[in-house]
């Protein structure tokens, strides 16, 4: 059998390669980590890793719903109740990501030498941007739901 004809990998003729590429990278990530590290509190790296997929995977659906919902106005409001979900998740995980303790040396930070500047401040102007396409598109009412 090669990689192709497997379930989980690439299919012959695949529209999304890249999007089935990132649903099998997080699961070999999930299958990866040694029961030690499971144990283990997670890190801010990880948890910032996690936020950008999440407000990726965030745009991902909200593009889809938006052109679904003429033609399907059904699937388009599921679609745009796992948008809210996406949010949901990402607000959470940014969230937690402060609530965790900065590693030993991040309180002397040098952001000249990292030309996106400090990871805090990547993770937070990311989630910025997601506000403003979020507060674009959903009630204050939905978000709460």
């Amino acid at each position: 059998m090669s990689p192709d004809d497997h379930p989980g990998g690439p299919a012959a003729g695949d529209a999304h390669p890249f999007l089935r590429a990132a649903t099998a990278g997080l699961r070999h990530h999930t299958r990866a980590q040694a029961p030690d590290e499971a144990a283990r509190p997670t890190d801010r790296p990880h948890l910032d890793t996690l936020h950008a997929h999440l407000t990726a995977l965030h745009r991902l659906v909200d593009q889809l719903a938006e052109h679904t919902r003429p033609e399907r106005p059904a699937a388009g409001r599921h679609l745009a109740t796992a948008h809210t979900r996406l949010w949901q998740a990402a607000e959470s995980v940014h969230a937690a990501f402060h609530l965790l303790p900065a590693p030993v040396g991040d309180g002397d930070c040098h952001p000249e030498r990292l030309p996106e500047g400090p990871p805090v401040l990547t993770i937070c102007q990311r989630h910025l941007a997601a506000v403003h396409a979020v507060r674009r598109k959903t009630t204050a009412a939905d978000l709460a739901s």
